[in-house]
């Protein structure tokens, strides 16, 4: 059993984010030493670990849960997986193309830019919208 600082350092996830993810239930409060020190075990650990990969790639905190929820189960349920990690593509499909068209938007805008004019034509446009 370890104390919150080496869990944090062991799994990447902050120690406030862990006492943050035990408040809300996201993970189970973990057990305490004689002096109400938290105790992680090497399983809490990986859980921390696997929710932070769900986040670096972009899952919501509920999905996160989720995974962590059917990794728990022990149920291997690929089809619930696979639905969530979908439903995510898209979701990240919809942001690029968002981002793009405010790549767009953004060139247009500066290329009607030119330098030595009294009065920007951006800024102007902006004023507009």
């Amino acid at each position: 059993m370890i104390a919150i600082g080496e869990a944090s350092r062991q799994s990447g996830v902050g120690i406030e984010t862990i006492r943050y993810y035990e408040r809300e239930g996201i993970v189970p409060k973990p057990a305490r030493a004689a002096n109400n020190r938290r105790l992680y075990s090497a399983r809490d650990v990986g859980r921390l670990r696997l929710l932070k990969r769900c986040r670096a790639l972009g899952f919501s905190l509920a999905d996160a849960k989720t995974m962590l929820d059917l990794a728990e189960q022990g149920s291997d349920d690929c089809p619930a997986v696979k639905t969530l990690a979908e439903g995510h593509i898209a979701e990240v499909r919809r942001k690029i193309a968002e981002l793009e068209r405010l790549e767009a938007a953004l060139q247009e805008l500066t290329r009607n830019c030119a330098s030595g004019n009294v009065s920007c034509p951006m800024l102007a446009e902006l004023q507009d919208a």
